[in-house]
């Protein structure tokens, strides 16, 4: 899993999101070669103008990688959000921390404890949820 943390005073702007997809996609080739060299991998973005950006567009384009654009108001298909998230807050709770070292440290070792078969159950919930979005064109579904 690649993660990185926002240092303070960092705004994330087009130019700090081509940095971090760069060095994703860097940290791509060692581990999973294959992929890499297939580019079968994709990116799947939410509406976050850093995303967005034509400098992005075109860098992940340069870096042939494709993007799947998130339908608005869709938070259901965002894997972070069903599956990262609530596994971390859920075993943060209650934690308190003194410094930002100490918060980045507890929340990258519980993301690092997250088991494989995790991630691909998060995959294939990601399908369900996007061929139901798709039959409900785009609108809310349950």
């Amino acid at each position: 899993m690649h993660k990185e943390f926002v240092q303070e005073g960092c705004t994330v702007n087009a130019e700090y999101y081509k940095g971090v997809s760069d060095r994703l996609i860097s940290s791509i080739r060692p581990v999973r070669p294959a992929l890499y060299r297939t580019l079968d991998f994709f990116l799947l973005h939410d509406k976050a103008l850093a995303h967005s950006a034509t400098k992005i567009r075109q860098f992940l384009t340069q870096k042939q990688v494709a993007t799947l654009n998130h339908p608005p108001n869709s938070a259901d298909l965002s894997p972070p959000d069903y599956l990262l998230f609530p596994k971390v807050k859920l075993q943060l709770k209650g934690a308190t921390f003194d410094t930002t070292e100490e918060t980045q440290k507890a929340v990258a070792d519980r993301l690092n404890k997250i088991p494989a078969e995790d991630f691909s159950n998060a995959m294939k919930k990601l399908e369900t949820r996007a061929n139901l979005c798709i039959a409900s064109n785009g609108y809310y579904f349950e």
